[in-house]
């Protein structure tokens, strides 16, 4: 197995290992509600010749003396113990990869906390602590307040740096990230499940045509993308009240369900007029994707369950498994099983950064 070379990989293995007696237990009152995540049958439909999937132009890695243009990342959390430890494993592996490529363009770190008070990571972790929406407005999606949270940290916060890179607690970075937007366009990754053209008819209510083609509306999320500052505090209003909007519109909710409020994060980009490169290399999805060739990010949102031969039992409880709602309460114990022989790398590899 390699990251992109048997260098990084030797690099996560010892690391996994240091995260052993990094990974304490955390403890806390409140429990993030279930985020839940489209259901899926088997691989992604493959994409015809019309795939909106362009290739990054890779001239700015041949540029050399090119300006440096250092991102800040920022990651929405609750204060729930389902979050917290998600948000430490997430940003140790951040700090690994930024300090062993101090040439990178990975710039600060911030977890912007929506729960409108301190919890016992801000001394750990570099917190701003945003005011979560009034009780009830969420309507128990949770995820609403990951809009209402960025529109007070562009408002309040001291960011330095003039991109910002929107990640989320269960992104393990395997890899140093570039600043892939350019040209005043933002770098983002493709959902296969984020289809604007099968929804016209509900996002023309927010998107009228006289704005432009449905097809102006990128099949992205706020996350993971990469963004100019400016633009982001123009973006930043109008998704949270179309996120708000969809919510208590009974056709846009049941059309999008939980992910509806990148739907709304997609149509905001769209209406201030700012376009992506969808860049399908920014992360990968096990256990989907099998590989982690020179992908950036895992994204370990769904649960890995597989038979003792390594075979995927997605759907049934398999005698191996990792599934981040399983630590709805807790924070994986340490020393977690191995994965058997036959399992693919991409599960292997974001499972030992939790060893």
């Amino acid at each position: 197995m390699g990251f992109g070379g048997r260098i990084l990989y030797d690099l996560l293995l010892t690391l996994a290992v240091a995260l052993i007696t990094y990974n304490a237990i955390i403890s806390s009152t409140t429990i993030l509600l279930n985020p839940g995540f489209p259901g899926r049958r088997g691989a992604p439909p493959s994409r015809s010749s019309s795939d909106p999937v362009v290739q990054m132009p890779f001239d700015r890695r041949r540029a050399e003396g090119r300006r440096p243009r250092p991102f800040h990342t920022a990651v929405t959390a609750s204060d729930s113990v389902y979050n917290a430890w998600q948000c430490r494993v997430m940003y140790y592996w951040f700090k690994k990869l930024r300090d062993a490529t101090p040439e990178s363009e990975m710039g600060g770190f911030t977890r912007i906390l929506h729960s409108g008070r301190p919890d016992k990571l801000v001394n750990e972790i570099p917190t701003f602590v945003a005011d979560p929406l009034p009780a009830g407005t969420d309507q128990g999606y949770i995820v609403l307040n990951r809009p209402w949270a960025f529109v007070q940290w562009l408002q309040k916060a001291d960011i330095q740096e003039e991109y910002i890179l929107m990640a989320e607690p269960d992104h393990i970075i395997v890899k140093p990230i570039p600043n892939l937007a350019k040209a005043g366009l933002g770098a983002a990754f493709p959902f296969f499940y984020i289809e604007p053209k099968k929804f016209e008819s509900v996002l023309r209510k927010y998107y009228p045509e006289d704005r432009g083609p449905i097809t102006d509306i990128d099949p992205i999320g706020n996350s993971p993308v990469i963004i100019e500052k400016a633009s982001l505090l123009k973006i930043a209003p109008a998704w949270m009240n179309l996120s708000l909007a969809m919510k208590k519109n009974p056709e846009a909710d049941k059309a999008f369900g939980w992910v509806l409020e990148m739907y709304a994060y997609a149509v905001a980009s769209a209406l201030n007029g700012v376009g992506n490169i969808l860049h399908k290399d920014f992360m990968i999805q096990p256990p989907w994707d099998l590989e982690v060739g020179d992908k950036y990010i895992i994204h370990y949102t769904y649960g890995c369950d597989y038979n003792m031969k390594g075979e995927l039992t997605y759907g049934k409880i398999g005698e191996w498994r990792f599934d981040k709602r399983s630590f709805g309460q807790k924070p994986p114990p340490r020393n977690l099983p191995l994965p058997p022989d036959g399992v693919p790398q991409s599960v292997v590899c974001f499972y030992i950064t939790h060893a």
